[in-house]
């Protein structure tokens, strides 16, 4: 069988990032020890993780052309992830002093209807985004589309819900798989993923699974059988950076649920790359 695509769509992100020898206090002249550019968003960090695991990965956003974007696409291209679907627009904002400078264009629709017809091409797409009403559209095409599949053929469709958003909500009713985080949990009153779990899961559709990180603690899921999951988090010796964990985490689930792997499994071995990269200064080591 031919060796398809996982596409994740959603947000790309300049982060540039200070170091200091201790947290600077308020109103306070620092020195910065070193800075560095790093590539990061959600969509984006999971397309490195699920690279660097080894499965053919494709990001799909906007970005409007300038040196920071060369930046971004080099930096996909040399994690072999590939940017073909990439929409460029021509707005934009030039980085200035910004610790996460966002150069993706939110509020306009992704290039979708170009790739629409090459649906086939892909096993799986993981939606990580803020453009709400109009990913709402593409997953509606998606299930379009599995609908005159065999269940062989079918793409498997992952959605998070990050941010406390009343519009993010109606994402809760699509995907297979629907990872929410743990600050939706907690915004909604629930003090653990096993409460959020449960709480929350009235809004899913039929036969998916929803899954909570919740840091320290661990990550749960729970699924059509209303069994509840549960791993423990894998910390590392020494916390070095735990920008991008939750991205690792979600990459790593999809990545062992792509290779057959049951939800137990896929929770555990999420655990335990989230806790890796958070020994980690950016993700390379994390494999």
């Amino acid at each position: 069988m031919e060796d398809k695509q996982i596409l994740c769509v959603g947000l790309v992100v300049l982060d540039i990032i200070n170091v200091m020898d201790k947290y600077p206090e308020e109103d306070t002249d620092s020195r910065c020890l070193s800075q560095r550019w790093q590539r990061g968003g959600n969509a984006s960090n999971s397309c490195t993780v699920l690279s660097l695991l080894g499965a053919p990965c494709a990001f799909m956003g906007s970005l409007a052309p300038g040196h920071v974007a060369d930046f971004l696409v080099a930096d996909f291209r040399q994690r072999g992830v590939d940017v073909s679907q990439v929409a460029w627009q021509s707005r934009g904002e030039t980085p200035c002093s910004c610790c996460i400078v966002n150069i993706s264009n939110g509020s306009r629709p992704l290039a979708w209807p170009a790739i629409a017809s090459h649906l086939p091409a892909f096993r799986g797409l993981s939606l990580c985004t803020r453009n709400c009403s109009y990913q709402v559209k593409m997953l509606q095409r998606i299930e379009q589309h599995n609908a005159r599949q065999p269940p062989e053929s079918k793409i498997k469709v992952s959605v998070e819900v990050e941010k406390p958003r009343e519009e993010l909500y109606q994402l809760f009713g699509y995907g297979d798989v629907v990872f929410v985080s743990k600050d939706v949990a907690k915004h909604f009153g629930f003090r653990s993923a096993e409460e959020a779990l449960r709480g929350l899961y009235s809004r899913v559709r039929k036969g998916t699974t929803l899954v909570c990180a919740w840091a320290e603690e661990g990550a749960d899921a729970l699924g059509p059988d209303g069994q509840l999951l549960h791993s423990d988090a894998f910390p590392p010796p020494h916390v070095v950076d735990t920008l991008g964990a939750g991205d690792t985490f979600n990459a790593a689930v999809i990545f062992s649920l792509s290779q057959g792997k049951s939800m137990q499994e896929a929770l555990r071995f999420g655990c335990q790359v989230a806790g890796k990269k958070c020994g980690l200064q950016g993700f390379d080591g994390i494999v």
